[in-house]
């Protein structure tokens, strides 16, 4: 099932819509014991909670609160907590009286080296880094103290995810209800993220821009049916490449064979490269004698002088899906009118300087807004690269994938990711369906493929179908199959 990530309003709204359960704290509780069970739960797996160290930086407001009642029951469960009040006249009242009847210490600074430090900054509405006073106490943290960060880490916004320095960097990140924005847009900075329900409702209008998630179990891989050939598969070209650059179109061209049973077209000056690569590839110099295809992969490598215009041009002339990405992007940006309004699904694969060199501006800290009013303003879906893929389409719905580390950041990826995606608006899925399905799973590969140290492209193309056959046999409800002796 998806997840969809919620702004700050949209949270504020459905806690206001509870009614009594905001207005008599029962939230406020529900949201402590919540905290205080994960923190439990942290403790419980090197010995157990009585007699450990916790401590917890309190600000002002409500996430203080939440922070000095969780600590409050921790004391009750044998555990020795401190609490650093940041704003001691602000403090959560309440709170701090449990936490004080329960046996907490409200202290200058936290004892060396506590077992778990709850971070009670500032919640949902906190702006900018943290001000000195919090950024000491967190700086003077060892590694072996272990950080939850209650509702998101203080001093990373909300809504955009932008992390401001100093902020905090949370082990563990415990929110209410839904998970809000920052979770996905800042992930490394969160940690893991536990959702406790809190009996708040969703938002009762849809926003005009959402920001969703897909399960891995919602990755729809094509896989060939009783009655398909490699026609009804999908049949993608691929215009990338050139002798400068024969890897970007063996690359590309490879993740498009391993990611369909259809076939693969390629187009350009590297085919005999290709083929030698890739031999059920059919190969070919010219736009003209390229054949049949149902869908289109323009870009990598292929340049951008005339010639190279002239072949985009054509490609995005016709009435079929096309993928735009690398050097296609550069040749977009000095013409617009090329895919602005183009009716057929167009799909722009962008890292950070190409959508700026597309829009004429850095995509800056608000990643969501960016790339859905690109994709808004000129009819398209876009899909903004990074450690935290987003995918746009024109309605202002924007999936969202974390690929959990940066392995793929690596010379060539981009060109297997552009080979996937294709292959898929070729196999029929919708530009964002594919944009986000082959994000998965090209993230994906890149773990299987680095298992902890550097890869560079080719290791990840190798690496493709073992991913995609994790995720189709996930969707299918069977376990990966396993090579028996004679077939290994």
């Amino acid at each position: 099932m998806s997840t969809r990530y919620l702004t700050a309003d949209e949270v504020r709204d459905a806690e206001r819509a509870s009614g009594d359960l905001l207005a008599n704290g029962t939230l406020m509780r529900r949201a402590a014991h919540g905290v205080a069970q994960a923190v439990v739960g942290e403790l419980n797996r090197t010995g157990g909670c009585y007699g450990r160290t916790v401590g917890v930086v309190v600000g002002a407001g409500d996430n203080g609160g939440d922070a000095l009642f969780a600590a409050a029951e921790l004391a009750r469960r044998g555990a020795a907590a401190h609490a650093v009040l940041l704003a001691p006249d602000k403090a959560h009242p309440a709170g701090l009286r449990a936490f004080r009847s329960a046996g907490g210490r409200v202290v200058d600074s936290l004892p060396g080296h506590p077992d778990v430090v709850i971070d009670g900054v500032v919640g949902i509405g906190g702006r900018g880094p943290l001000r000195p006073a919090a950024a000491a106490v967190f700086a003077g943290l060892g590694a072996e103290t272990t950080v939850v960060a209650v509702d998101l880490p203080s001093g990373v916004d909300a809504d955009t995810g932008e992390v401001h320095d100093p902020s905090v960097r949370a082990d563990l990140t415990v929110t209410f209800g839904f998970p809000r924005r920052a979770h996905l847009l800042a992930a490394p900075r969160c940690g893991r993220v536990i959702v406790v329900d809190i009996g708040i409702g969703g938002p009762t209008e849809p926003a005009a821009q959402q920001l969703i998630s897909y399960s891995d179990e919602e990755i729809d891989w094509p896989v060939p049916g009783p009655a398909d050939d490699k026609y009804t598969q999908g049949v993608v070209g691929v215009v990338a490449g050139s002798h400068r650059y024969p890897g970007a179109a063996i690359l590309a061209s490879g993740a498009a064979v391993a990611a369909t049973s259809g076939m693969t077209r390629y187009v350009g000056s590297a085919h005999a490269e290709v083929v030698s690569h890739f031999p059920e590839v059919i190969a070919a110099p010219d736009l003209a004698d390229a054949g049949r295809v149902q869908a289109w992969v323009a870009g990598p490598g292929m340049g951008t002088d005339a010639a190279a215009t002239a072949t985009l041009r054509t490609v995005l002339d016709s009435d079929l899906p096309v993928l735009v990405d690398a050097e296609a992007l550069t040749i977009v940006s000095t013409d617009p009118a090329l895919v602005d309004g183009r009716r057929a699904p167009t799909l722009l694969t962008p890292h950070a300087g190409e959508f700026a060199r597309l829009t004429g501006t850095e995509v800056g800290a608000d990643r969501v807004s960016a790339v859905a009013d690109l994709a808004a303003r000129w009819g398209v879906t876009v899909l903004l690269k990074g450690r935290i893929t987003l995918i746009a389409d024109p309605s202002g719905r924007v999936v969202g994938n974390d690929a959990g580390a940066s392995w793929a950041a690596t010379a060539g990826a981009g060109d297997v990711l552009a080979g996937i995606a294709g292959s898929l608006l070729a196999a029929g899925r919708s530009p964002q369906e594919a944009g986000a399905a082959a994000a998965r799973v090209h993230a994906h590969a890149a773990l299987l493929a680095s298992r902890g140290a550097p890869i560079g492209a080719s290791a990840l193309l190798a690496a493709l179908r073992p991913a995609i056959r994790e995720f189709a046999t996930r969707r299918a409800g069977a376990e990966p199959p396993t090579p028996s002796r004679a077939s290994s």
